[in-house]
């Protein structure tokens, strides 16, 4: 991928796809009368903040993707579904992101720990083993979450629009026209989602938290809790800097495991959900240039 372009990400709704560009974010959904309807908006403050720019700090940007411009896509796309016209904001929008980062914090982070540390104890091995034995339960609880969750049939079907939202960032970033046909033709696969983020964030609590050394049960879990944000913004880094050198062998053969449980979360759209991808993306540029300008 080309320095000079745009890094756009985005994400799949029920019946759609979130594109976010650099100033603003736009939703394309297919309505109960499979009709395309597009939601765009100017994004908030936090994307122009000091904090966007700065290395490592701006990994914070990409967990607030996922949880509160994400929540949001969500419950705008479930609306053009029911016809109603729920906002989810204020204090109901911060009691679910507080809930949904508690229960992911619970399941990936404090459970983990709490085996380590159970296995440490009863088995009297050395903490670096009992952390080597946290980080697989991590890792087991993501890929097996992952691909529980994606043998629903409504799930089977959002990430067909994750593989749209892919394939038209792919072609965009190949300067390809975006038609559903020649956008079908493009990888599934793409070195900058989400999915890889989580994967490289999980790799990573595997040596940070093995460096700490010998710790009780509190400041165990205390420390993995606070050492999110680290690892976050490491992990932001790593995917930044791998997608921007994809012309070296070493840092595709690096990424491998990252497309590889993309996998797990994209599934081959079919033609009419590509163009559901291209819509938004193409509302999403359309919004970008017309704030530029």
């Amino acid at each position: 991928m080309s320095d000079k372009l745009p890094s756009y990400g985005g994400q799949a709704v029920i019946e759609g796809v979130m594109m976010r560009g650099a100033s603003s974010v736009a939703i394309a959904m297919r309505d109960p009368d499979q009709k395309i309807i597009i939601h765009s908006e100017e994004l908030g403050g936090i994307y122009k903040s000091k904090i966007s720019k700065i290395p490592f700090l701006r990994g914070l940007i990409l967990l607030w993707d996922a949880l509160g411009l994400g929540m949001r896509a969500l419950t705008i796309s479930a609306n053009a579904q029911t016809g109603e016209d729920e906002k989810l904001e204020g204090p109901a929008l911060y009691l679910t992101l507080a809930f949904s980062l508690t229960f992911s914090i619970v399941l990936f982070f404090i459970a983990p720990a709490t085996v380590g540390n159970l296995v440490e104890r009863w088995w009297g091995v050395q903490p670096w083993v009992s952390n080597l034995a946290e980080g697989f339960v991590r890792l087991a609880l993501l890929i097996g979450y992952v691909g529980l969750i994606g043998l629903m049939p409504d799930i089977k079907r959002v990430f067909m629009y994750h593989g749209a939202e892919h394939k038209t960032i792919n072609a965009f970033e190949c300067n390809i026209e975006l038609t559903p046909e020649n956008v079908a033709q493009q990888s599934i696969e793409h070195p900058r989602c989400g999915t890889a983020f989580l994967l490289t964030l999980m790799l990573l609590s595997v040596l940070i938290y093995s460096l700490l050394g010998n710790q009780t049960l509190a400041a165990r879990l205390i420390s993995r809790v606070a050492l999110i944000p680290v690892l976050a913004g490491i992990a932001y880094e790593y995917i930044r800097w791998t997608a921007n050198h994809l012309d070296s062998a070493f840092v595709r053969w690096m990424i491998k495991p990252n497309l590889a449980l993309q996998r797990l979360t994209t599934r081959e759209p079919s033609l009419e959900i590509i163009e559901v991808g291209i819509a938004a993306f193409e509302a999403m540029r359309a919004k970008e240039l017309d704030i530029i300008v």
